[in-house]
């Protein structure tokens, strides 16, 4: 089944309640060179190949202004979205392609791959599903640093839960499963972490914004629960790090973490 056609929307606000401005926030790439976060984000979504267009959605002026200020397409959205998928439907009749698909990626992901983005398109040619999440089974690394934070009181990444078929069951800022313990560099790990990225098709995107927030939604702050609690599929794609570490910015102490692992991956 051909790929269907696709658009990739950054949403990214200024009032984040963990780290307020962190789309404006600096972070120094392997070269040296410092880019805000939202430009690394950016340009991780315009490194995906096969889309249509890569547009920043924002409500805010000074996001705006940076993001107009390397190249983008920005598109304002309403101060009253409560989370990016909100924002990624605002955006939907302001998009310029008419895309059967709509890609979010988080303006707090720039270590996503594009073969994340690509993977994550690709797999919805599959019509029996209207949303779609890519998750990356955790390495010895990557468990450790989601305990790291537990252990320290600090929400970092999220974890998820998924049936045989890949229909998720459940998403949380806690480490699920439960193991009650770490794993060597050799081991397979149960954990999955979740990638900041969603799919969707336009209708799915046009009910949710029409739904009151869950409470699960609410407790976890997570926003893909809200898809759960209205009993709507949401597909898990397993997708492969190949070298690549994956670290979103949720929190101040997370520059450092990024930063170093794009310098490992040369990423400028």
């Amino acid at each position: 089944m051909p790929a269907p056609r696709a658009a990739i929307v950054i949403p990214a606000r200024y009032k984040s309640s963990r780290f307020p401005g962190k789309p404006l926030q600096a972070l120094r790439g392997a070269d040296g060179v410092s880019k805000s976060l939202i430009q690394r984000a950016w340009e991780a979504g315009m490194a995906a190949q096969g889309f249509a267009e890569v547009v920043v959605a924002t409500d805010d002026a000074r996001i705006a202004e940076a993001a107009e200020g390397f190249g983008a397409r920005v598109v304002m959205t309403p101060e009253s979205c409560r989370n990016g998928t909100e924002r990624c439907a605002a955006a939907l009749p302001m998009l310029e392609s008419d895309p059967e698909v709509i890609v979010n990626l988080q303006g707090d992901a720039p270590l996503t791959p594009p073969w994340f983005l690509e993977a994550l398109r690709d797999a919805m040619a599959d019509q029996s599903f209207d949303v779609a999440t890519p998750v990356l089974r955790c390495d010895a690394e990557a468990h450790a640093a989601f305990l790291e934070d537990r252990a320290a009181g600090r929400v970092g990444g999220t974890t998820a839960v998924f049936d045989r078929s890949g229909r998720a069951l459940y998403f949380s800022k806690e480490v699920i499963p439960y193991t009650g313990r770490t794993f060597a560099a050799a081991e397979t790990c149960p954990v999955f972490h979740h990638v900041g990225v969603y799919a969707y098709r336009p209708g799915a995107l046009a009910a949710y914004a029409g739904w009151p927030e869950g409470g699960l939604e609410t407790w976890e702050g997570l926003e893909q629960l809200r898809f759960l609690e209205n009993g709507v599929a949401l597909k898990c794609v397993e997708v492969e790090a190949r070298g690549r570490v994956f670290w979103e910015v949720n929190n101040p102490q997370d520059v450092a973490r990024v930063e170093s692992a794009m310098e490992r991956a040369g990423i400028l």
